[in-house]
């Protein structure tokens, strides 16, 4: 009885954090590979995130090619969950590489906004906002895909 009660108060928080459409996304704010804080607010209308190395590498994929502010010209932002990654490597490997790619990646080093997103293993979670309340997500499993819908964003 006490393990059931005790499984039920683990699934709970992940319950509460259900996006659901018309919802308010909570504001949050995250340093990205340069360490520049970025806080999610109202004016964000994509939010793109990945929870592992494959999931990033989709992004990175789908970026591929596209001019340096692109991002930023379509309201959108990337929330990379780098967490799991050791801060060794990430420091002395991962971070100057990040730092050569021409668009901004919001770092979560510790896991305290990723989760909150549902983005399953080697996928995109794409949450689309407006005056940020979600509007509608989808999950992209390929680049092409994600960047043919970035692509189709009005600027």
């Amino acid at each position: 009885m006490k393990a059931a009660a005790l499984l039920l108060l683990c699934l709970l928080p992940t319950a509460v954090l259900a996006l659901e459409p018309g919802k308010r996304l909570a504001p949050w704010t995250l340093l990205d590979q340069h360490d520049v804080p970025y806080t999610l607010n109202d004016e964000t209308r994509i939010l793109l995130v990945a929870r592992d190395m494959d999931g990033a590498k989709l992004v990175n994929a789908a970026l591929e090619g596209k001019p340096k502010g692109y991002l930023d010209e379509h309201q959108a932002v990337f929330l990379a969950d780098i967490s799991r990654m050791p801060r060794i490597i990430a420091t002395l490997f991962a971070l100057p590489k990040m730092r050569d790619y021409n668009y901004r990646i919001l770092l979560d080093r510790d896991a305290r906004i990723a989760p909150r997103y549902p983005a399953g293993e080697g996928e995109v979670l794409w949450l689309q906002l407006e005056d940020g309340k979600l509007v509608e997500q989808r999950v992209f499993r390929d680049a092409k895909g994600l960047s043919d819908s970035l692509d189709t964003v009005d600027k």
